[in-house]
């Protein structure tokens, strides 16, 4: 195994927003089809913002310091410039790199199922405030996130 940053560390082992969010405003879980870990992710939204956010997963060290950097990343940002971005996966993938540096190649398969299920707590949120446009604008940028990251495992 590649030696992990000292930032991936501190996210692993002092983790940021663990937890559950009762009664959440949008609520997104992922099973990641690599290695069968799981990612919950919570948000309460106020104003159009990530007012809080929490996650839950059971997965390995890199794994937990995705999540927790996603979410680190994403907290007080307004949901609707991510989503209406052009370019929001690469806005999310910038936030994790921001919050951990580098991830190991052989851990590739770990970031898409906090970013997924991040994008289908929004997704659950939008679905709440009856937000159709959106809602289908985050199920393109679910298959965005998949294909990135297949095309990124099928080359290495």
């Amino acid at each position: 195994m590649t030696e992990l940053n000292q930032k991936l560390l501190d996210h692993f082992l002092n983790p940021r927003n663990v937890g559950v969010i009762e009664n959440p405003d949008g609520f997104g879980r992922v099973l990641n089809p690599v290695n069968q870990y799981l990612t919950d992710i919570y948000i309460r939204v106020k104003e159009g913002c990530i007012d809080d956010i929490k996650f839950k997963t059971f997965g390995c060290v890199v794994t937990i310091a995705t999540a927790s950097a996603l979410t680190t990343g994403v907290k007080g940002k307004s949901l609707s410039k991510i989503v209406d971005s052009k370019s929001s996966l690469k806005i999310l993938l910038e936030l994790i790199q921001k919050e951990l540096g580098s991830v190991p190649e052989e851990n590739w398969h770990c970031p898409p199922t906090a970013i997924q299920a991040l994008l289908i707590a929004f997704s659950d949120y939008y679905q709440k405030m009856q937000d159709d446009q959106r809602v289908k604008q985050i199920k393109n940028m679910l298959k965005e996130v998949q294909c990135f990251f297949e095309k990124g495992l099928k080359e290495k």
